[in-house]
């Protein structure tokens, strides 16, 4: 039902996040914020979404329902807060700051406050999701939990060698889940016995179709 071809497309677009969040967070604890470096974080997120979908199909049976509403709440959050940082990081970049200041005083404040939160719960959920199921590996599943969670919270901050390093935790995490997606997905019309297809096991469960054979 998922190709190959869909779940390593996905893990190349993880990899791109993960690095256009850590490499632009890295560059500007020496040069400080840049319209460049901005149009890098700006992006990451919307590389994210196909990362995240592949993950959880992945892991779609080890993780049972607890997994699928994690993953729909991280969805969400994702699409919220990734507008936000498009926003923020690229659209409204050039504005004065009082100007900006005035913006987030008014009604955008609560609305950016709410994404925030959406996607910090979300990324929580699935990230105990991904340390329950043990589909993914360990260390990034759990630097998931924490750190895209720290990052959204750290949002309204200054930034400071404590928030670039959230991020760059944060693109590293990404980067190594990708890595090993790609790894565990066999190349399109080879069959890899010492490779997990995590496309195989997203498939539905036969057996448990009424009238299909067990």
């Amino acid at each position: 039902m998922y190709s190959s071809a869909l779940f390593r497309t996905s893990a190349v677009l993880g990899v791109l996040s993960g690095a256009f969040m850590a490499g632009p967070a890295a560059v500007e604890a020496v040069t400080g914020e840049t319209a460049l470096t901005g149009f890098f974080l700006g992006l990451s997120p919307s590389l994210a979404v196909p990362l995240l979908v592949a993950l959880y199909l992945g892991q779609s049976r080890a993780a049972g329902v607890f997994g699928a509403v994690a993953y729909v709440v991280n969805l969400l959050g994702l699409g919220l807060f990734g507008a936000v940082a498009f926003s923020l990081n690229i659209m409204l970049y050039h504005l004065d700051g009082a100007v900006l200041a005035e913006l987030m005083g008014g009604v955008a404040g609560p609305i950016v406050l709410g994404s925030a939160v959406v996607f910090a719960l979300g990324s929580v959920l699935f990230g105990v999701s991904m340390v329950r199921a043990r589909v993914h590996p360990r260390v990034p599943a759990w630097a998931y939990t924490v750190f895209p969670a720290a990052l959204a919270l750290a949002a309204p901050l200054p930034d400071s060698p404590l928030t670039l390093g959230i991020h760059v935790v944060a693109g590293a995490s990404l980067v190594w889940l990708a890595v090993s997606l790609w790894s565990k997905t066999p190349l399109p019309g080879t069959t890899d016995p010492g490779a997990l297809s995590v496309a195989e096991s997203a498939a539905p469960d036969s057996s448990a179709v009424p009238g299909t054979a067990g």
